[in-house]
């Protein structure tokens, strides 16, 4: 092609762009906002995904920061409350209920037209006073502490009947590798408050709470919640998503009205973490069992100071080298995801730093910096990477319906 054709063929390549923009443009309204600009609510609903966030009560109530509450009801499509529903909140005095906190959690998300993801029915922390020093002094047996946990599930899931998404129904209930003993089991340290809570309970514990949750609510998705099953590992017995595969797949075959795994998603960039592909082989694995997935507690936290040094300031250099790694956290387990039809909602544990329960947790060595928006509701990378690969998206979701 001689240069005067070329010259005559781009110039009419840009004619032809610069008309169907306008076409496009006059056709259907005015451009939509930049990505930049698009809430994650709207980006996730390309694909069908839902996208929320945990939320602080107290923030959430604060007059004098409203920015907090604006975000929480124009970002997300789905929302958890991060202490508002779980047991010592809801019956910090035996035998009587305090729905409050909960009860405007849940009204708030309905105004919103959000969808609520219950957290959390069946968990051995932050339990009521009451309940842990019973357990620990011997004074509550193994059937008292049962029907007791029979009561809150269906007094729980009857209160909110047709009005919560997702329950996390059993949350955390199997061991880590460090604990003692290593190999993975229900509970967790000989001797711990979360041993001990699955030695009064028995192993069929697990069962029989879904199976309550799921006689309170015929309607609502009843999933399994842990962190670290994010990718298998060698399948032995330290592989902790080995053995709640293991788990999960023998309730299904017992026929329990288990609906989804939660994967909690607490990434730290001081480690190694996976890859795409192997988290999206797990979801996999999972879901070809006929269950739901979702990542339910997403942050991907960093050191902040010295790695060496935990008393000295860390150099620019490996804070901002930290601040992609966690966007990369965010981008794994998001395009992970999306790659999976049968993953319902990502949601981030909190979204913003200023709020973060990571700092208060993680202090020798002290981390941070896990959410999507600094402590300034500043964006981030990581919040960039997550609408850029919501914006590419992935396959329609596929709706999962309560097993019975």
């Amino acid at each position: 092609m001689t240069l005067r054709r070329m010259a005559t063929a781009g110039l009419l390549a840009a004619v032809v762009a610069a008309t169907l923009g306008a076409v496009a443009a006059s056709a259907g309204g005015p451009r939509p906002p930049a990505t930049r600009d698009q809430s994650l609510r709207a980006l996730a609903a390309r694909s069908g995904l839902y996208f929320g966030t945990a939320v602080d009560a107290a923030a959430y109530a604060d007059t004098a920061e409203p920015q907090y509450r604006s975000m929480v009801d124009g970002q997300f499509s789905t929302v958890t409350a991060e202490n508002a529903m779980k047991w010592e909140s809801l019956e910090p005095t035996r035998g009587t209920y305090n729905w409050a906190s909960a009860d405007a959690f849940v009204a708030a998300a309905e105004r919103n037209h959000q969808q609520v993801r219950g957290h959390v029915l069946a968990w051995y922390s932050q339990l009521p006073g009451w309940l842990s020093t019973g357990i620990q002094d011997g004074s509550i047996d193994g059937p008292a502490l049962r029907a007791l946990l029979r009561k809150h599930i269906t007094d729980v899931v009857t209160h909110f009947r047709g009005r919560i998404w997702q329950w996390d129904v059993v949350n955390e209930a199997v061991s880590d590798p460090w604990e003692t003993p290593s190999a993975i089991h229900l509970g967790g340290n000989t001797g711990s408050l979360k041993q001990k809570f699955a030695d009064l309970l028995g192993p069929d514990y697990l069962a029989d709470a879904f199976r309550w949750a799921r006689a309170a609510d015929p309607k609502a998705l009843l999933f399994y919640n842990d962190y670290n099953i994010e990718a298998f590992g060698d399948g032995g017995p330290g592989d902790k998503t080995q053995f709640v595969y293991d788990l999960v797949r023998k309730l299904r075959a017992q026929g329990v009205p288990i609906d989804g795994v939660g994967s909690q998603g607490h990434l730290s960039t001081q480690y190694g973490n996976y890859d795409v592909l192997a988290v999206a082989e797990t979801l996999q694995r999972f879901t070809d069992l006929g269950l739901a997935v979702a990542f339910t507690e997403v942050d991907a936290r960093s050191l902040t100071k010295n790695a060496s040094d935990p008393a000295a300031a860390a150099a620019g250099q490996d804070l901002n080298a930290r601040d992609q790694a966690s966007a990369y956290n965010y981008h794994v387990l998001l395009q992970a995801c999306l790659m999976n039809r049968h993953c319902l909602s990502f949601t981030v544990w909190g979204f913003t730093d200023k709020h973060s329960w990571i700092p208060g947790w993680f202090k020798n060595p002290p981390e941070g910096s896990g959410c999507l928006w600094d402590a300034n509701y500043q964006p981030k990378k990581s919040l960039r990477t997550v609408q850029g690969d919501l914006f590419m998206g992935g396959p329609p979701r596929v709706a999962q319906k309560p097993r019975r």
